[in-house]
């Protein structure tokens, strides 16, 4: 009798430690990265009243008679499903989509979330909103070095980029092969193109290109090409585009026209000398029959820009783009992630963060999109994995079970008082 006793202590016990970890879940229902938690329960040892017998000597075999001794907790797991998508649009929010977690640092020893809201500080370092700084690969002149070791991020708050000459053009499309329009011969297309000098001020040359269709094969495919340098004086070149594509041809240039320039081998011709130059590259342009749209397709300069601590983006492969005030995009870091052979293994640690343990194994530090880790998203958070309504449910179970334990021990008190009530 008094083993029932017992058995329904131990009821009470699963199932009110079942009460707190489904309030715990329920609690944290908004809670930005939370993983909710299941409990199990698993039998306690059994007391033999007596043991299995074997057949033998024509009599069969007895099964053993055991009495339960109640219930205990067996284990309370962390499900690691992905939770929904909340987009907030904040530069400093982030998103795991699949496998893996944020490292953060606390102190000296490393730690792990989901939660993915960080923001820049005042010394230019990326936390999270308590503080810890994420641990990723800090870019120095837009490179990132993800193979070195992971440290604290630094964001260069304010830092500016200096303005920068154009020395590069691209041009694209085509150039008519077809005969002018009448009354002239000469074919002539202008392309207007827009330059940074050494202060970051801007202004427009323009290329001008040239051809005499009433020359003789193949030299009525020649083009001259008329730029100004970047001191203003003007520079002609020659243009072969006999064979429909740019090519380097000697031989069929007019002796009435300048000597020719010659493309280097990125289908380059430069105007002017260093280092007041421009490269323009024409590799791509064409002639055929049709309209003339050769084109302005790439140029490089710029004028001088400074980073805010808003000013970056976040792309699937947790690259962190600066972008300046005046438009130009710079890689600044990568977040690194981390990943487990045992997910479950890992410790709560409070602050919806996890540290390693003996059964976790080790971190895997790697980047976004690689093999066995996810992809990031930018400008949105992984809301809490909570099922409100398996929650309630769950709740509902705990509170009949710990009911039903409770009648247990009830009961057995009502036995116990007829006991003794037969000594009267």
């Amino acid at each position: 009798m008094l083993r029932s006793l017992y058995s329904g202590i131990s009821g009470l016990n699963a199932h009110q430690r079942m009460i707190d970890v489904t309030g715990n879940n329920i609690a944290n229902v908004n809670t930005a990265g939370y993983k909710s938690s299941q409990i199990q329960f698993t039998d306690t040892l059994s007391q033999m009243m007596y043991a299995a017998g074997s057949p033998q000597n024509g009599q069969g075999g007895t099964n053993p008679a055991q009495v339960g001794l109640g219930v205990k907790v067996s284990g309370i797991n962390t499900n690691f499903a992905q939770g929904s998508t909340q987009t907030t649009g904040r530069a400093g929010d982030m998103l795991i989509q699949g496998d893996g977690f944020f490292v953060t640092r606390s102190g000296n020893e490393m730690l792990y979330t989901r939660a993915g809201s960080f923001s820049v500080d005042a010394n230019g370092t990326l936390v999270t909103s308590s503080g810890e700084p994420i641990q990723g690969w800090t870019g120095v002149n837009g490179v990132v070095n993800s193979a070195g070791q992971p440290g604290d991020i630094k964001m260069p708050v304010g830092a500016s980029i200096p303005p920068a000459r154009t020395s590069n053009m691209g041009l694209k499309g085509n150039l008519s092969s077809d005969a002018p329009p009448p009354p002239g011969t000469v074919d002539t297309v202008t392309i207007p193109i827009r330059v940074y000098d050494n202060s970051g001020a801007t202004s427009t040359v323009t290329a001008t290109f040239t051809r005499d269709a009433a020359q003789p094969a193949p030299a009525d495919k020649m083009w001259t090409v008329t730029l100004p340098d970047a001191t203003g004086a003007l520079q002609t070149m020659q243009l072969d585009m006999s064979t429909g594509r740019p090519v380097a041809d000697l031989v069929n240039v007019p002796p009435a026209l300048p000597s020719p320039g010659l493309m280097d081998a990125d289908g380059n011709l430069t105007f002017g000398t260093a280092p007041d130059e421009y490269k323009v590259n024409v590799a791509d342009l064409t002639m055929y029959s049709g309209e003339s749209d050769a084109r302005v397709f790439s140029t490089d300069g710029q004028t001088a820009g400074t980073l805010t601590s808003t000013g970056f983006t976040v792309s699937n492969t947790g690259e962190i783009v600066g972008v300046f005030s005046n438009g130009l995009k710079q890689v600044l870091g990568q977040v690194a992630l981390a990943t487990f052979t045992n997910p479950n293994g890992l410790e709560k640690a409070g602050n919806s963060q996890f540290r390693s343990t003996v059964n976790s194994g080790y971190a895997q530090v790697g980047v976004a999109g690689s093999s066995g880790f996810g992809q990031l998203v930018g400008g949105a958070l992984e809301m809490s994995n909570v099922d409100l309504a398996q929650e309630f449910t769950n709740l509902v179970v705990a509170q009949r079970g710990f009911q039903a334990n409770s009648r247990i021990i009830t009961t057995s008190d009502e036995l116990l008082q007829e006991l003794v009530s037969m000594k009267r």
